[in-house]
């Protein structure tokens, strides 16, 4: 599977993607303030593909909500790309999410009347890219997630997995610095989640940086690193780790299929 630079900095780019330090979010309940997050330190660098797990409560979700610039934290700072993105104002956050990072949601998030294409140009369109281009982008993304023949399908004429890859395609059409996934299995049977996370393996060995937010150990075990919350802080990270035979073998046969297409 090929495709455009899926790093927005290029590749001499250095530093992390992401960078969050000492991050909290509180929450007011009544008289009472929930801590979600506790000083929370964490750097993905370019290439990374990390799982976030935690228990429910454990504060994955929230940060999240966060490194997707759709909350701000209550103290901390967090970077992205660089620029340092807390405490920005909700239209320069909105910009931000539409350029930097590429939405993967457990429940699709698809225009039930439009088709895969232009589910695809949606983030386009709200970028101000012309018609012709915008067409063209989407058309190229839809063929990197094999849906090159699905793309006047609506919604309800595609199967799950598809409809998926769909939603994957939109959040890769403008080339962002940061995938990121919320439980992107959650509503597929084993066999299909298993294509979706051969995907992502696909994705990062062309370099794109992935964070996966998930409770499943399957899903997580894809990763290359996994980071544990608990009770709102770190409770463990094991760092990066090495590509194994299997997947070694995987990026073979894509390599493969690939010089049979061309």
């Amino acid at each position: 599977m090929r495709g455009p630079n899926v790093s927005r900095a290029g590749p001499g780019a250095t530093g992390p993607v992401l960078q969050v330090k000492g991050l909290g979010r509180d929450y007011a309940m009544g008289s009472e303030t929930v801590h979600a997050l506790r000083a929370v330190d964490l750097a993905v660098a370019r290439n990374e593909y990390v799982a976030i797990m935690g228990p429910s409560g454990s504060g994955k979700s929230t940060l999240m909500n966060i490194l997707g610039c759709l909350e701000s934290p209550s103290r901390g700072e967090y970077r992205l790309n660089g620029r340092l993105v807390s405490g920005l104002t909700d239209a320069e956050l909105a910009h931000i999410r539409n350029r930097e990072i590429g939405f993967v949601f457990q429940t699709f998030n698809l225009l039930a009347r439009a088709t895969a294409l232009r589910n695809v140009e949606l983030p386009l369109v709200y970028a101000g890219v012309r018609n012709d281009e915008r067409r063209r982008r989407a058309a190229e993304t839809l063929r990197r997630v094999q849906l090159g023949d699905r793309m006047q399908h609506r919604p309800n004429e595609l199967s799950g997995g598809q409809r998926q890859r769909v939603a994957i395609a939109r959040a890769l059409v403008t080339g962002p610095a940061l995938l990121l996934a919320d439980e992107p299995t959650g509503n597929l049977d084993t066999r299909t989640g298993e294509e979706v996370l051969a995907l992502f393996d696909e994705l990062h060995a062309e370099g794109q940086t992935i964070v996966v937010v998930t409770h499943e150990a399957g899903v997580a075990a894809h990763a290359r690193r996994r980071v544990v919350l608990r009770d709102g802080a770190v409770e463990s990270d094991d760092g990066p780790r090495p590509v194994t035979v299997a997947a070694l073998a995987a990026g073979s046969r894509g390599a493969q299929s690939e010089e049979r297409r061309t």
